[in-house]
């Protein structure tokens, strides 16, 4: 048969209600079509079948033998077309349903855990799977279309990115108590700073490329320990490995509890963005859009203290936002 012969469906399932009702003017009623039209329709899918399919008396119509059988396989065909919509319907659905998204440790393990928490009160039905790496494999995994949305620290991001500030952090010198910078009477100088060996996060994490740019263009010495992780950075400077450079929402426990003490550094500007960052090709879906709008609305500025003498130093400084722990969220399963 020929695409111009093929039956529309509508002609098919006008075929299965008269069947259903037992007259043509019962099918017309349920098409929303008048009698003639509808008699009309099934003459044209008689002449595309080439069987009769009613048989027309003065009384009224009503289905042949063959019109029977036919309209038997219409029903059947009906309900796989129902069932493949309905699917359709689901899927589009279910894409509005799930968000994917990466972020790096500082963002993931500090301020995802609030973002999340307000998007959920917001959108109950939404799934949310969080994958956790650092920064430049949250770039990657948002490029290859393995999440929705990242989120960034530092200064680089890939030009097939697009991108949206969502918050400010600020990184800080810190070293374990009895460390000699803890009892320094001046501040720290930045050249200083570079001259010294550091504890530092591994190639590729936001932290490690805004302290790599902060100190670019200078000799520096070789890392003291080069760590894949916030809490291992934290871990060696408390055991009294040396000094680190951490963002300020890592450490604020522990300087509020005289773990770590925070050393002011003259001339080094320690504060950086945090981002969003999705592919430029494809414009964010709605449940991207929601948490960047939740992002941007729980946005808190993390700039250095105002005291800058070594008794503030020692202090260090509060953040605002939550320090819920992070965990990747369960799947559903259907």
């Amino acid at each position: 048969m020929s695409e111009a012969r093929q039956p529309d469906l509508d002609s098919l399932r006008l075929l299965v209600d008269i069947e259903s009702f037992g007259s043509v003017g019962g099918g017309a009623r349920r098409a929303g079509v008048s009698q003639p039209a509808a008699s009309k329709r099934i003459a044209v899918l008689e002449r595309q079948l080439g069987i009769p399919l009613l048989i027309r008396t003065a009384r009224g119509s009503r289905l042949t033998a063959e019109g029977q059988v036919v309209a038997d396989w219409a029903r059947r065909v009906l309900e796989t077309v129902d069932q493949m919509l309905g699917a359709a319907a689901s899927l589009r659905k279910g894409g509005d349903s799930e968000l994917r998204v990466a972020a790096s440790m500082t963002i993931a393990e500090q301020l995802i855990p609030t973002w999340l928490s307000k998007l959920r009160k917001a959108h109950p039905e939404l799934h949310v799977g969080l994958r956790v790496a650092n920064s430049e494999q949250v770039q990657s995994l948002v490029l290859s279309g393995e999440v929705d949305v990242g989120f960034v620290e530092g200064p680089s991001i890939d030009r097939r990115l697009a991108s949206q500030q969502v918050a400010t952090d600020r990184l800080a010198v810190v070293v374990a108590p009895d460390h000699p910078w803890a009892r320094r009477a001046r501040t720290l100088q930045r050249d200083q700073l570079m001259a010294s060996s550091l504890v530092v996060r591994e190639p590729g994490s936001g932290t490690r490329a805004t302290l790599d740019r902060l100190l670019e263009g200078v000799e520096r010495p070789e890392p003291l320990l080069e760590l894949g992780s916030n809490e291992a950075v934290k871990g060696a400077v408390i055991a009294g490995a040396g000094a680190a450079v951490l963002s300020v929402l890592a450490v604020r426990g522990d300087l509020d509890a005289g773990r770590l003490v925070e050393v002011t550094v003259h001339g080094a500007d320690l504060v950086r963005k945090l981002s969003a960052v999705w592919p430029r090709t494809r414009r964010p879906r709605d449940p991207t859009l929601w948490l960047l709008r939740t992002a941007m609305s729980s946005r808190t500025a993390h700039r250095p203290d105002a005291a800058t003498d070594a008794r503030g130093a020692r202090r260090g400084t509060r953040a605002a936002s939550g320090s819920l722990p992070v965990r990747p969220w369960p799947r559903r399963t259907p």
